[in-house]
């Protein structure tokens, strides 16, 4: 019986050791896939990240799919090397590549029992070969055929390089979690240090990392990284790379994080999310006409782009400095009484069914930095409701190239881009319907009404003037420069929805204008971009450009794969005349109207016409302010209408918004060499535009004058047409002649 048993078990091992020659054969020699060679493995090169630079050849970024930086042999700390050694492979230095014992056990237990659970007995120079060529299925036969293809290639790899060649291989490719490859990419994320200048306990908390990124990592879970850490230290001193008394010393010390995500806390990281669209466009392009396979991702792409970076840097620190004050008073506002009932009634309407109502520690944003908290998630959800969101564009409207692009206060934890919101662009729409009115043939010195109406068609909807007053008569650069409501929706009814909506369409408004006297005070939706790129028609003597994001991209080697062109194809949308007009009147609003403060409270000597904006209940922000060389809009306002200031002290266009704008431009007529790009005067209005203009703001009511303005306004009604495809340009009536 004995025997019988023990020739079975001959037999069986004699089979399995057959088997295992066979597959390992057939692995050697291609039948499972390519192995690669000794000369690819020689030319082996991690991939590469693009680079994205600014107008003026700073470093905005970069596109990767991996976070690499590789670093050299030399650069890595001792006590780094041994904490991976010690942990990884204790026997590194003794073996070619697989280590006998360990290969025994994965023969025996991984492969031949299929017990998981014993360990991968793989070296690093194994481990290596993964993370240099990856892993394939091979369905119930994928470990043992990975296993022995790693093992070949570490054999040959370390024929090719030496011992700390290959360490610094190893450490260059492993992977640490959050899209973070390599040690000094994780170095700088977690500690903001330099590998080289790594302390042995960080060193053990980054090689730490490596059993499992997400659950020892130490942003996330900083009890399972000490933990690990203090495994990796006690193998350390296991191996006699630190004596006892060091290791409990170590063991002791807190964790101290520095942590320093740069790719979401960079410079320009919205902008950088549309570049990278763009780019991947044109690329898809360009290799789809000449055959190549270029990728944006990985062969190392320069992308220049038009941002400025004085200008970028100048309107985040304007949303520091301004938006830190305001959320401050926002937070009192919803601290307490109807406020804060009303801020919590929304945030339990977003709560999911079946939350829990324990508090949990939760990363919170705020001006001063990123900070922990024991909180619910019903009051995690109320403390994002009430952050004040806000974007700026600038945008230089000659050529359409983006100067300046600020999407959010913060890219990681509020993603979404402001500047492409679509939210009511308040009194900021006003201009547009003025110089619809302008183009119907109507002047700058007509007067408009500003007696109480109230719209039955409309609901009995009664507007009202911002500071409430009524009566007399506004004179259309009057009503524009100081934003009166009620002499503009008398503006609507005489210009006429079709006029207005034309012109809206032609402006680059993607949102339908809706057919109502309400949309005469800025109630439709529209995003920063098509606002800037409106307002640069005003700018640009009537033509409206294409917002531009790339000036160039080229191959490492400095071939040219694109370049952008002159933009040329500017299409006209409004008459010239008609531009001089509107930037007359609100280069009024500036130097004597809502946008005052940008020159009293922050001493903007810039030449500029503007536009200030203020949604119903102060739920948004607006201001745009521009010149012939540059349109810089911004916005402000909560992620959703319902959380706002509730007065004008706080939550107004002038207040708000104007604000950003003019701490932006105050810095940066501070820079000679900005300056320069964006000091550009409006030019000298004629003497019959200036003549056409000479008139007060005001006027009281007068019998007669009020018939002849009626006759006037009967005139230009009759004659307006709706339009259909090309602008008719049209002719004065009989009262535009004598009462002009």
């Amino acid at each position: 019986m004995l025997k019988k048993l023990f020739k079975f078990l001959f037999i069986s091992f004699l089979l399995c050791a057959i088997g295992l020659a066979l597959l390992i054969t057939s692995v050697n020699y291609g039948v499972f896939g390519h192995l690669y060679t000794a000369d690819e493995i020689k030319s082996f090169e991690n991939e590469t990240a693009s680079l994205v630079y600014s107008v003026d050849g700073k470093l905005l970024g970069k596109f990767f799919t991996k976070n690499r930086t590789n670093i050299h042999f030399d650069q890595l700390p001792e006590s780094l090397i041994n904490a991976l050694v010690a942990t990884e492979d204790a026997r590194y230095f003794e073996h070619d590549g697989v280590d006998s014992r360990s290969l025994l056990r994965v023969i025996f237990k991984t492969i031949l029992l299929s017990d998981e659970r014993s360990g991968g007995g793989s070296t690093i120079t194994q481990q290596l070969a993964k993370n240099m060529y990856g892993r394939k299925n091979f369905g119930p036969m994928t470990m043992p055929i990975n296993k022995i293809k790693e093992a070949i290639l570490a054999n040959r790899i370390e024929k090719i390089y030496s011992k700390q060649e290959i360490l610094s291989l190893y450490l260059n490719t492993v992977p640490f979690g959050e899209n973070v490859y390599g040690i000094e990419a994780a170095s700088i994320r977690f500690f903001y240090r330099h590998t080289q200048n790594l302390k042995t306990e960080q060193a053990a908390t980054l090689i730490g990392i490596l059993k499992a990124n997400t659950y020892y990592n130490p942003r996330l879970y900083p009890d399972h990284a000490i933990q690990r850490r203090n495994v990796v230290l006690g193998q350390m001193e296991k191996y006699k790379y630190l004596s006892s008394e060091e290791t409990d010393s170590l063991q002791a010390l807190p964790l101290e994080l520095d942590y320093a995500n740069l790719d979401a806390e960079g410079i320009a990281n919205y902008f950088l999310a549309r570049v990278k669209k763009n780019a991947n466009a044109i690329i898809e392009e360009y290799n789809t006409k000449n055959g190549s396979e270029w990728d944006l991702t990985k062969d190392g792409l320069i992308v220049k782009t038009t941002l400025n970076y004085q200008l970028q840097e100048n309107a985040l620190n304007a949303f520091s400095v301004h938006l830190s004050k305001m959320q401050e008073q926002l937070n009192k506002q919803y601290k307490s009484g109807s406020s804060r009932k009303t801020l919590y009634e929304l945030a339990k309407a977003k709560l999911p069914k079946g939350t829990s109502n324990e508090a949990r520690t939760m990363e919170l944003f705020s001006w001063e930095g990123f900070y922990t908290d024991s909180i619910t998630v019903l009051d995690s959800i109320a403390h994002s409701l009430q952050l004040l969101q806000a974007g700026l564009i600038g945008l230089n409207p000659t050529n359409g190239d983006v100067m300046a692009w600020v999407g959010g206060i913060d890219f990681r934890t509020q993603p979404y881009d402001q500047v492409l919101a679509q939210r009511q662009m308040a009194s900021s729409f006003k201009p547009i319907i003025y110089a619809a009115a302008l183009e119907e043939g109507l002047q700058p010195c007509d007067y408009l009404d500003n007696d109480p109406i109230i719209l039955s068609d409309h609901d009995d909807w009664s507007p009202e003037n911002y500071d409430h007053s009524t009566g007399g008569k506004y004179s259309m650069t009057g009503a524009l420069s100081k934003s009166m409501n009620i002499p503009t929706v008398n503006l609507y009814f005489i210009t006429g929805y079709e006029a207005i909506d034309y012109l809206w369409k032609k402006m680059g408004f993607s949102a339908p204008l809706r057919n109502s006297p309400a949309t005469s005070l800025g109630t439709n939706e529209a995003s920063l971009l098509e606002s800037a790129v409106a307002y640069a028609a005003f700018a640009n003597n009537g033509k409206r450009v294409e917002p531009r994001l790339i000036l160039s991209i080229e191959s490492p080697n400095g071939d040219i794969i694109y370049k952008a062109s002159a933009n040329s194809s500017a299409e006209r949308v409004l008459s010239e005349s008609t531009c001089e007009v509107i930037n007359a009147i609100l280069q009024k609003a500036i130097n004597e109207g809502t946008g005052v403060a940008m020159r009293s409270a922050y001493g903007v000597s810039l030449p500029l016409a503007g536009k200030t904006g203020t949604s119903q209940n102060y739920s948004d922000a607006w201001f745009i302010a521009y010149n012939p060389e540059i349109v810089l809009a911004t916005r402000v306002g909560a992620s959703t209408p319902l959380i706002h200031f509730n007065s004008g002290s706080y939550g107004s266009g002038s207040r708000l918004a104007l604000p950003i704008a003019g701490i932006t431009l105050q810095k940066s007529q501070k820079n000679n060499s900005l300056k320069n790009k964006i000091n550009a005067p409006f030019p000298m209005l004629s003497p019959e535009l200036i003549s056409a203009m000479d008139c007060p703001d005001y006027r009281e009511e007068n019998y007669l004058e009020n018939l002849f303005d009626q006759l006037r306004k009967e005139s230009t009604t009759e004659k307006k047409k709706v339009r259909k495809g090309k602008k008719k340009k049209k002719k004065k009536g009989f009262f535009d002649r004598i009462f002009n």
